[in-house]
């Protein structure tokens, strides 16, 4: 395993590479070498390489080949006329701290390889506007992206095709420009992960959206912002598509824009959104299709969202569709549904009960006025004046009981280790980033996570976290229980807070 270092600055193709005092000055004298599993290459910290580095040679899944950076500074820069890192074929690799501007083509692009780690890599001006993507990767297996900011590329930030095993983790993407460019965009992909990402169009002159996924199989978004684009969420086809916990807004542009939108370029089958926080748009969800496709719109469940702010209804349901809608919070200032008489009339997707966040906010505000003393608030004194910052929330999970926290489980895994046992599982997080992030955590009569049928769930404020934030934040914990015989059951828990209303002394709370 060798360590090679190239410095632009001090560098000579003719050194050997191997020591910080004898680097390499381009990517290309790497190039020239055959690097092995387990070797790295460090760019120095300031240095500028004006040409593609392309990646000919594969690591192994327990050495990777890694590029990275050293030194002090800032991190060195990749620009070129075609691609930033190209890496057809190559697989086992981790490209990490460095950026890559300005180029002709991709920052990166791959196709037909596997295990690839992209972390804390800063993209800007790269891509080729009418083109797929900034970041691409193509017919390939387990791509993660985390950690990293792509921001006014001309394409899709982030575009892949035919991707088995998608891990895209706390990413910021802003305002990818083109007028077909949409931050994210995953077509026949599947096993995927969306997760705790910031993702903007708000400044663009693309009319298409902000996350896109096509004929999607197995994928969970959950966490992420999503902020402006001509649409929000567009999961138009798939299998096993989970939408939790996702706070999307300022979508609009056209009349038919919507926060999260399926139906449409192929099946759309087994979904459950919930706990999202549409506001600021033009429909909530919208269930439809453009023409007269023969597409299956199948188990569609829609429950526990909030709806706030939108200038048509919380679903439009235009074509053949079976689910239900129950359970979410919606303005009164907006309409629940829309959904032609014709569709109305097969009876095949059952409107439940909603709550007006008048209604909800009055209940929140009865309970607090009943609640007891035993919910803990772990906060600045200011938080002592927030009467519904000690209330109790009552909520059911399908006949399950949860007993105390043991741990986190993998990004990806929902809970494939946890045991069962007469209704009661052992809880694990689904990844300890999206757990105590904001502060608000549950707690119970034991001083852990412990929540029972029918029974009460509190949980701790830390103000100090909530400090410089606005909007709706939440912590969620998913799990999944299995009888040992065929019944698996999964759900999720969440605790959200308006951190607006809570500055203000009248917080509001929601448990979903």
């Amino acid at each position: 395993m060798t360590v090679y270092y190239v410095n632009s600055v001090t560098g000579s193709d003719s050194n050997n590479g191997t020591g910080e005092s004898s680097a390499f000055a381009t990517l290309a004298a790497v190039e020239a070498l055959r690097l092995n599993p387990g070797d790295s290459v460090l760019l120095a910290a300031g240095s500028v390489f004006n040409e593609e580095f392309d990646l000919k040679y594969s690591g192994s899944v327990s050495a990777p080949i890694t590029i990275g950076s050293y030194g002090i500074g800032e991190a060195p820069v990749i620009r070129s006329s075609n691609d930033g890192i190209h890496g057809s074929k190559a697989s086992n690799i981790v490209i990490e701290n460095i950026k890559i501007a300005d180029t002709g083509a991709n920052a990166i692009y791959a196709g037909n390889v596997s295990n690839w780690t992209v972390r804390n890599v800063e993209v800007s001006n790269t891509g080729l506007a009418g083109k797929p993507g900034s970041v691409s990767f193509q017919s390939s297996q387990n791509i993660t992206i985390e950690n990293s900011s792509l921001t006014g590329v001309h394409s899709d930030g982030i575009w892949m095709d035919k991707v088995k095993g998608v891990t895209l983790v706390n990413n910021t993407v802003t305002n990818s420009l083109g007028s077909a460019a949409d931050a994210i965009q995953l077509n026949d992909s599947s096993n995927i992960l969306v997760k705790d990402n910031h993702l903007e169009q708000t400044e663009t002159n693309s009319a298409k959206g902000v996350l896109v996924l096509i004929r999607a199989q197995n994928a969970l978004v959950e966490g992420n912002t999503l902020v402006g684009g001509g649409f929000g969420l567009s999961a138009q086809a798939g299998t096993n598509i989970a939408i939790h916990d996702n706070d999307i807004s300022g979508y609009g542009g056209y009349s038919w824009s919507y926060g999260i939108g399926l139906g449409d370029q192929g099946n759309a089958i087994n979904y459950d959104i919930s706990g999202n926080y549409l506001h600021g748009g033009v429909y909530g969800v919208l269930i439809s299709a453009i023409g007269n496709p023969a597409y299956i719109r199948e188990n569609i469940v829609i429950h526990d969202n909030v709806f706030d702010d939108l200038s048509s209804s919380a679903l439009k349901v235009d074509k053949p569709a079976s689910g239900s809608f129950y359970d979410n919070i919606i303005d009164s200032a907006v309409s629940t549904l829309t959904m032609p008489a014709t569709i109305a009339a097969q009876n095949t997707f059952s409107i439940g009960e909603s709550k007006t966040i008048e209604q909800a906010q009055a209940e929140l505000d009865s309970a607090a006025g009943s609640a007891t003393g035993d919910t803990q608030v772990s906060s600045p004194a200011p938080v002592a004046a927030v009467p519904a910052a000690t209330q109790k929330i009552v909520a059911v999970h399908d006949s399950l009981k949860i007993t105390e926290d043991t741990g986190s489980a993998f990004h990806g895994n929902l809970l494939e280790n946890d045991k069962a046992s007469n209704g009661t599982i052992l809880l694990r997080r689904f990844g300890d980033s999206a757990v105590d992030k904001y502060g608000l955590t549950l707690t119970g009569k034991y001083g852990v996570i412990h929540v029972e049928r029918d029974g009460d769930y509190s949980y701790t404020v830390d103000a100090a976290k909530l400090a410089g934030l606005s909007g709706k934040v939440s912590e969620s914990f998913l799990y999944k229980i299995s009888d040992g015989a065929s019944h698996i059951d999964a759900d999720s828990l969440s605790v959200s807070i308006n951190v607006d209303t809570f500055h203000s002394s009248q917080s509001s709370h929601m448990l979903s």
